[in-house]
């Protein structure tokens, strides 16, 4: 059965980028292998659910103007959490920014924050067994 496996993430730094979405998101380390000049092919995610994080080292100047703006001005990544109050105060804790309260809605509780770049995302603690 097709499914998507990985999702580009355009950062200005390997190294920080993986630091902040280990420690701030929770995520795994999956892969970290060099490909050779400066070039390194990062994922983060969960080993058992979802799609994977590919950090992409922006170097061209029409990435560089992309990094933080994956989502235009909307939320570009969506993150299941099993306990939104430890999840988001762990966040926080590692520098993403709250844009909003967090709300309860039909399909969980939710909250937008931007990481380390300005990339939104949904963190969402599904409802019942949405997730």
């Amino acid at each position: 059965m097709p499914h998507v496996a990985l999702v580009t993430v355009l950062v200005r730094d390997y190294d920080e980028a993986i630091a902040f979405y280990v420690g701030a998101l929770g995520l795994e380390l999956l892969e970290d292998s060099p490909q050779g000049d400066d070039k390194r092919w990062v994922v983060v995610g969960s080993r058992t659910h979802g799609a994977g994080l590919r950090l992409a080292l922006a170097t061209k100047e029409a990435q560089l103007a992309r990094v933080g703006n994956q989502g235009g001005d909307g939320v570009a990544f969506f993150l299941h959490v099993e306990d939104f109050d430890t999840a988001v105060a762990r966040a926080l804790a590692h520098g993403a920014v709250a844009t909003e309260e967090p709300r309860d809605e039909p399909h969980g509780r939710v909250v937008i924050l931007e990481d380390l770049y300005g990339n939104r995302w949904d963190v969402i603690e599904p409802a019942g067994d949405a997730g």
